[in-house]
């Protein structure tokens, strides 16, 4: 009997996700997002956070709830946290020291108003700011007594959350984790930032068709903001308490370019080294995996790396890829695990998500693409990529436990 047909490596304590939120720019909760991600709904449009008149860029995927920087961080970690753990029913969330929390996410930018009218000092002003402020609420939230740690990694930040937290329930440090990320993007620092890289798209005239990843006209990413929780658990411990068990999270891997900043090799090495790693650590063969989240940007120097990278590994042209950021833009910290969250749902219903604005493939792009509507395909594993700012990749695979 092989490790697929075993469903992971024998003798090791296996992972499952027991619990889910989330809030993107398509809704408030897992089910409202996934209902709109499968009518192939857009959740990018003008900026209303702040007023981006003289802004080389007026458009974000923002959120339906008010609030910025550090206080709709918060907002948004605990609203993802509250439906995570309300999902878990009578079992509930347990806490003490069996229970840590491992989030991505980034520093929180400052309002530009405090350069003119200063806060008054409080013991959290720079505290909230700081990129461990949600994993320090969520550790306080619910009672979590054990390790607790953030992972800064730009866009690969949540993913490589997960996949340690992942890690820690295995070594048997723990026997649940909190696990996820968020992020916030749309404000001017951003934009700006971004802007002067060169970076995002410039499509002010038609924000929902500006992400299109894969696409042979695509001209930048769109900055987006949002959560992602999962309540992991060593299976067992899951079962003899009664809670759901929605997905099994089956490998993780990690690497670095050294590269360059702002982009990956033109061959994918550094990525393709992540998703070899991923299918080592779950004990599969490229063969096994039946869709690919793609990190997907929608730059043009990264969705050729990643399709390259994702040819050397499972062959050109072969298993099925969408990058769902044409639908929600980019959640950067948050991303890896929103992007998570849409595997453990493509596994659940059988549906994997068809990418936006995917009107004409880039033919220096050899992926085999889900166009124009959602793919009805049952499929036993998904993997998922996040590819950041810095070099760092992450790659999760996550698996029906049938």
């Amino acid at each position: 009997m092989n490790n697929e047909e075993q469903g992971g490596l024998s003798g090791r304590r296996r992972v499952v996700v027991t619990g889910m939120g989330m809030v993107t720019p398509l809704g408030l909760s897992v089910e409202e997002t996934w209902a709109a991600l499968l009518r192939m709904e857009c959740g990018i449009g003008p900026i209303r956070r702040f007023d981006p008149s003289g802004f080389p860029v007026a458009f974000a995927a923002e959120v339906a709830l008010r609030g910025e920087g550090a206080e709709l961080k918060r907002e948004l970690t605990t609203w993802a946290l509250r439906e995570a753990v309300a999902g878990l029913g009578a079992a509930g969330l347990p806490s003490g020291p069996r229970v840590g929390v491992c989030l991505g996410s980034e520093a929180a930018r400052p309002p530009l108003s405090w350069m003119s009218e200063p806060p008054e000092a409080h013991p959290s002003l720079l505290a909230d700011l700081a990129p461990d402020a949600p994993t320090r609420q969520v550790a306080e939230a619910v009672g979590a007594e054990g390790p607790r740690s953030t992972v800064s990694t730009a866009c690969t930040s949540s993913s490589q959350a997960i996949g340690e937290a992942m890690l820690r329930i295995r070594r048997g440090e723990v026997d649940v984790m909190v696990a996820g990320g968020v992020d916030v993007l749309s404000e001017p620092l951003m934009v700006i930032g971004f802007s002067r890289l060169g970076a995002l798209s410039t499509r002010n005239h038609d924000p929902e068709h500006a992400s299109r990843p894969f696409d042979r006209d695509r001209d930048g990413f769109v900055l987006g903001e949002g959560a992602g929780i999962l309540i992991l658990e060593e299976e067992e411990h899951a079962r003899a308490r009664g809670a759901p068990i929605l997905a099994e999270l089956a490998g993780y891997g990690c690497s670095c370019n050294a590269w360059r900043i702002t982009d990956s090799p033109p061959d994918g090495r550094g990525p393709a080294q992540a998703m070899f790693a991923a299918l080592a650590d779950a004990g599969l063969a490229p063969e096994a995996i039946g869709y690919i989240n793609a990190h997907g940007t929608s730059t043009q120097q990264n969705d050729l790396s990643e399709s390259r990278a994702i040819a050397t590994v499972f062959g050109p042209n072969t298993v099925p890829v969408s990058s769902t950021k044409g639908h929600i833009g980019h959640l950067v910290a948050a991303c890896g695990a929103v992007e998570a969250i849409f595997c453990v749902l493509a596994l659940r219903d059988g549906l994997l998500p068809a990418g936006r604005n995917l009107d004409n493939v880039d033919p220096e792009c050899p992926i085999n693409p889900i166009r124009g509507e959602p793919l009805a395909r049952p499929i036993r594993y998904a993997l998922t990529n996040a590819f950041g700012f810095g070099g760092s990749n992450g790659s999760l695979i996550l698996g029906s436990l049938q």
